[in-house]
């Protein structure tokens, strides 16, 4: 338990932070690898803190563990290209039931748990409201597309409203089609398209490592050119180079900072935007620390 003195300094500490990013929209994107009842409970704590300081706070959320075991339940195993997951009719419907129907609905739950008010997390699809348009991937994949538009305006009217959307990455193409989008993608398609001021990635790693091998080798900041030179020669794991990638973008396509965090600690969100330390790796277009 920590004392009355250090409970100060970091309220104090934070009060900068509470001005700065007061009425700034954040997106928060949760990995399937990084869901878990406990850290949920932590993130919709943190979500409402901030909610209540004047954040505006988007949740994009994936679901690939869940989706493998959901597959595999029914005796059908998971297939990858370059990452993405092949999906035919039968997988894209298993997508929708785990992300609308189970993981959606769980975080949505949680959140209005945590809540002494009335409800305030709303689940949405990317289907809904044409928030997400998309165009599809190579045909090899199935039913897997890119985000060619965001309708920013359902998420922008929900937040006005005092809402916290909860958004599941499906999304559809012009004839109302559904497809399955990389949720690391879709969230910064989402970050761009609102103007953000930061994305926020809460991985099941501490962030971007110098050597993979090492979690100590933590690196703290760095700019997107920086990281597409790292990405390029290579020297990051293959699993994080979608997140690094849409990092890069996002704070090229106008986000004010990109961040990747370790989502397996409690409150890791609310050390990474209130404080001065910050817990993982913060990406910049420019080295203006």
């Amino acid at each position: 338990m920590i004392g009355a003195n250090e409970t100060a300094r970091v309220l104090v500490q934070a009060l900068p932070y509470i001005e700065r990013f007061h009425g700034k929209s954040v997106v928060v994107k949760l990995g399937g690898a990084a869901i878990d009842a406990e850290l949920d409970r932590a993130l919709a704590q943190d979500v409402l803190l901030l909610r209540s300081v004047g954040v505006r706070c988007v949740l994009v959320h994936g679901g690939g563990p869940q989706v493998d075991a959901m597959m595999r339940r029914v005796g059908k195993e998971p297939r990858f290209e370059n990452g993405l997951r092949v999906t035919d009719e039968e997988t894209l419907e298993i997508v929708r039931m785990v992300l609308v129907g189970k993981i959606n609905r769980d975080l949505v739950g949680t959140i209005n748990r945590e809540t002494s008010e009335e409800p305030v997390a709303v689940g949405v699809s990317g289907e809904d409201g044409g928030l997400l348009t998309v165009t599809p991937r190579e045909s090899s994949l199935g039913f897997v597309g890119d985000v060619s538009m965001v309708r920013a305006s359902v998420l922008h009217r929900l937040l006005d409203e005092g809402l916290t959307p909860v958004v599941s990455t499906i999304g559809a193409d012009a004839h109302g089609q559904p497809y399955n989008i990389n949720a690391d993608e879709a969230a910064r398609a989402i970050a761009v398209a609102m103007a953000a001021e930061k994305i926020v990635y809460l991985t099941a790693a501490p962030g971007l490592l110098g050597d993979v091998n090492d979690e100590a080798s933590l690196v703290p900041r760095l700019t997107s050119a920086e990281l597409r030179e790292r990405i390029q020669h290579e020297s990051v794991s293959a699993g994080m180079i979608p997140k690094l990638r849409a990092c890069a973008d996002a704070v090229d396509g106008g986000v004010g900072s990109a961040h990747i965090i370790d989502g397996r600690v409690a409150h890791s969100l609310l050390v990474e935007i209130l404080t001065d330390e910050g817990i993982g790796t913060m990406v910049k277009r420019e080295a203006n620390w």
